[in-house]
């Protein structure tokens, strides 16, 4: 079964622990098998490319690293604070993630429809 990410792809966060803490982002990617995130500029490390053809260039590129999930909080778009997501299931089955500091509704889940 697929672990749960309290992010998703898109959504402004900042790092609150390691050696990028403080930094605010956008979420590139989410891995949520492993529980990890790629957030933009956020831990920076360098990869050694190698050309695979004539035409591509090789040498050292800098690129996006991942990050534990739990290292990262949302930034509400609402209040612009960082702060945990809460899940509020509507009556007609959708979720809504829902700010815990100001109450703000972030997104809204649609539920998925059995027939398909």
């Amino acid at each position: 079964m697929a672990n749960k990410i309290h992010v998703k792809k898109d959504d402004q966060v900042v790092v609150i622990s390691g050696k990028d803490k403080g930094t605010t982002g956008k979420v590139l990617k989410t891995e949520p098998s492993t529980g990890r995130v790629y957030v933009e500029g956020a831990n920076m490390v360098k990869k050694h490319q190698k050309a695979r053809s004539q035409t591509d260039p090789s040498g050292i590129i800098e690129r996006e690293g991942s990050i534990d999930a739990s290292n990262v909080k949302l930034v509400c778009p609402k209040c612009g604070k960082a702060t945990r997501v809460a899940m509020k299931v509507n009556e007609d089955g959708s979720k809504d993630r829902v700010c815990k500091k100001c109450g703000a509704v972030i997104d809204t889940v649609k539920k998925a429809s059995k027939g398909e």
